[in-house]
């Protein structure tokens, strides 16, 4: 488990021998939701892990099929008004060169997005509130929906906003939303923030655009200093609690210019701790919630080259290419060693496809790749 983790003290659902968690793998397999908190500590908790990643994996094959969905990611610019302890474009990092893209270039990086096929987008960036920022996103939607219509997705993940800020991005074309929690337990959420930072605003959020129609995803991150394994069990079952539609999360991974991050050094050691659990955490959570979407996400391959392809075949289904023009990513990074600093879009694409079929999967080209779980709710 790592030097970072920490089970219970009194072992609860974690000494389970190898054909009681067979059992439990079944269970998972058969029936969605159908895990307590203890079995889901019990998977959290295993070191050999092949079982574990195969069953997620089949379970991912037969739910939603041998393919990958991908989405464009633009970084639409760092200034942010959080103060994030673990986030390397913290409103308190003085040493990051702030940028805003013009809406012209966002447009030309959806448009790129659009013609090589990725069949959706998403718009991200630090987390601000205001009139301008508004607008500025709801322009870009408007343009972006004119040449892509309905057939091109559109995500955004631009933090908490009021209701009425949600409902006019949704009604300019927005799809889909993804407000990461980071970690849904309230204790060890207001050691990760400062005290303005509310727990429950964000959860509110997260309903909203629930209610407002959005697909609707969240994630977390694993391997937080003083975090559980008890407490990851917490954030699978946090999914399901809020009705998810799709999951982005990642392991952690230190900013030295952080709060958090400035005391941990990102040795061989902790990347393989935490690649660990990152997978684990993909695998349990397709285990239990079966029809989700769940991204491998850039943070994998921060800790191997190969993590993305590791996140596939552990239950994942989505890939997020960054899109955003070389220049400007040196800028946006949330932790270190993010990968893919200087190669173009066009390089992205053809490793992004030779990877993909490296592992005898193939990629949607040209759809949407909506979330089976948001589809089968008789949603559009």
């Amino acid at each position: 488990m790592g030097a970072f983790f920490r089970v219970r003290r009194d072992g609860r659902g974690v000494t389970v021998g190898m054909q009681g968690m067979n059992t439990i793998i079944e269970k998972a397999i058969q029936t969605p939701y159908g895990l307590s908190h203890e079995e889901l500590v019990a998977l959290l908790a295993l070191d050999e892990t092949d079982e574990l990643f195969q069953a997620a994996y089949q379970l991912k094959c037969r739910t939603i099929g041998k393919t990958v969905s991908l989405r464009g990611l633009v970084e639409l610019g760092n200034q942010c008004a959080k103060n994030c302890y673990y986030c390397g474009i913290r409103r308190g990092n003085a040493n990051v060169r702030r940028y805003r893209l013009e809406e012209d270039d966002v447009v030309r990086m959806a448009r790129w997005c659009f013609d090589a096929r990725y069949g959706s987008v998403v718009l991200q960036a630090g987390e601000i509130e205001s009139e301008a920022h508004t607008a500025y996103i709801e322009r870009i939607l408007r343009r972006i929906r004119a040449f892509g219509g309905d057939a091109f997705g559109i995500t955004l993940s631009l933090g908490e906003q009021t209701e009425e800020v949600y409902r006019r991005w949704r009604e300019a074309g927005a799809h889909r939303y993804l407000l990461r929690i980071e970690c849904s337990v309230p204790a060890l959420y207001a050691k990760l923030h400062p005290a303005d930072h509310s727990h429950a605003r964000r959860v509110e959020c997260i309903r909203t655009l629930k209610r407002l129609g959005y697909q609707t995803g969240s994630g977390v991150m694993s391997g937080l200093p003083g975090q559980t394994l008890d407490d990851l069990a917490s954030d699978i079952e946090f999914y399901h609690a809020m009705d998810l539609d799709m999951i982005g999360m990642g392991p952690y991974l230190p900013h030295q210019e952080t709060p958090l991050g400035r005391d941990i050094a990102l040795t061989p050691e902790y990347a393989a701790a935490q690649l660990k659990i990152g997978l684990k955490m993909i695998a349990v959570t397709r285990l239990y919630l079966h029809d989700v979407n769940i991204a491998a996400t850039t943070a994998l391959q921060a800790l191997d080259d190969r993590g993305r392809e590791m996140g596939l075949l552990a239950g994942a289904n989505v890939m997020m290419p960054n899109v955003t023009d070389v220049q400007y990513r040196k800028n946006y990074q949330l932790y270190e060693n993010k990968p893919c600093l200087e190669e173009h879009s066009g390089q992205c694409r053809n490793c992004l496809n030779a990877r993909v079929l490296s592992i005898g999967e193939t990629i949607n080209w040209g759809l949407r790749g909506d979330s089976k779980h948001y589809r089968e709710q008789g949603n559009g």
